[in-house]
């Protein structure tokens, strides 16, 4: 190590580490024994696993203070006369202090995690010149969810290795980089149908027309995108020709939420987030389930009506894939909301243009099309898992969810 201009002592770094099973004031007894120690704490890291224990403190010394003198000096305290915990200081070495810099997280989220998951994770993360400074458990159930800070990685080695990972080991993986502007995402915009819903609007108005079938064949094309979405809207609502607006009612009363729908808008609200819902659907359906959610902002076409019924046409703009951007863009700026600090939800390739924009794009059960542009994507069948992929644990939902 370098001495200063001044001829001042050399600098070292220590790394304190503590081990075993925990109990109440193992951390005050080491602070107030390193209190002794020449020395400025740099970093702290913590962790407890049923009981076990791993304190991991960073020390700043003059070159003069050994690794044994702190040793002896935690020992002193009643930390030594504890036989169930380990003390262990080491020098710490350049490959462990130097690889500041780029921080990236990376999020695994699976029904159930397995040891040849993670082994696929550590490898693509070493794969990309990285390593892993710390793991956090965001949730265990109705799914697992872990987030790793990782340090050093390329970012888009990361993020090519991670999809390749992904689909071999069937679990979600995102990465994203790390900062303040992550939980700094204040408008959450969604698609409505088979993302907020489970189903097509359409597909159960037609049913209400007894044209299900052919409805039904129009909408996967325009999903898988393979046909332009404005045309095939058009074509739908021509199908519902007569179709009595009291219909629209009863599709409206019956619509089902995604799993995990009511918990995501409910703890977004809660946390100060704005939401809004942008959809090729229609108004006439989506405002009741909306209002309900409590949602600020909605994007969606109208349905022509005449006496009573349908007339296969649609009022106004369409909201199209290009119209939804559209709607992102306007959201944002009457929010006053950076598109950096925005996050749109999709899953078909009418989302394409608005989930490219946003700060975090995620696919939601998606077709390729979409999965493809997405920033990441989620394959579980849980809206809410969404939260975790914005740094948020299970025990803040829980507490969001409190009266």
């Amino acid at each position: 190590m370098a001495t200063d201009v001044d001829g001042a002592d050399e600098r070292r770094r220590l790394l304190v580490t503590v081990t075993g099973q925990d109990r109440p004031g193992v951390a005050a007894a080491l602070f107030e024994s390193l209190s002794d120690v020449d020395a400025t704490v740099t970093d702290i890291g913590q962790i407890t696993i049923r009981g076990h224990l791993v304190l991991c403190v960073e020390l700043d010394c003059p070159s003069a203070v050994a690794p044994a003198h702190v040793r002896r000096t935690v020992l002193s305290s009643d930390l030594g006369g504890d036989d169930r915990l380990s003390v262990n200081v080491a020098e710490a070495t350049e490959e462990l202090i130097g690889a500041h810099g780029r921080r990236l997280l990376v999020t695994l989220t699976s029904p159930s995690v397995t040891a040849q998951a993670i082994a696929g994770v550590f490898g693509a993360v070493y794969a990309s010149g990285g390593t892993c400074e710390r793991i956090v458990r965001l949730a265990t159930y109705p799914v697992q969810s872990y987030e790793l800070v990782v340090l050093g990685a390329d970012h888009e080695r990361l993020r090519t290795s991670l999809a390749t990972e992904s689909a071999r080991l069937g679990i979600d993986l995102a990465v994203q980089r790390a900062g303040l502007h992550r939980r700094a995402k204040r408008l959450v915009v969604l698609d409505a149908d088979s993302t907020l819903l489970t189903a097509e609007v359409i597909d159960q108005l037609a049913e209400e027309a007894g044209r299900a079938h052919e409805v039904a064949a129009i909408t996967e094309a325009a999903m898988a995108g393979g046909l332009d979405f404005a045309d095939a809207l058009a074509r739908r609502v021509a199908l519902l020709e007569g179709l009595p607006v009291e219909a629209l009612a009863r599709v409206a009363s019956h619509l089902v939420l995604a799993p995990g729908a009511r918990t995501l808008m409910r703890t977004l609200r809660r946390l100060g987030f704005s939401t809004a819902v942008v959809s090729g659907g229609f108004h006439e359906v989506l405002d009741p389930v909306c209002h309900e959610l409590g949602v600020d902002r909605i994007a969606a076409n109208r349905l022509g009506v005449r006496n009573g019924v349908l007339t296969g046409e649609v009022l106004g703009p369409v909201v199209d894939r290009a119209g939804k951007a559209d709607a992102l863009r306007r959201f944002a700026a009457e929010l006053g909301v950076p598109m950096s600090q925005t996050v749109a939800v999709g899953d078909g390739a009418n989302d394409v243009d608005m989930i490219a924009i946003a700060g975090l794009g995620i696919a939601f059960n998606a077709r390729a099309v979409l999965r493809d542009a997405a920033d990441t994507a989620l394959s579980v069948p849980y809206l809410d898992a969404v939260l975790y992929l914005l740094g948020i644990p299970r025990e803040e939902i829980e507490a969001a969810e409190e009266p």
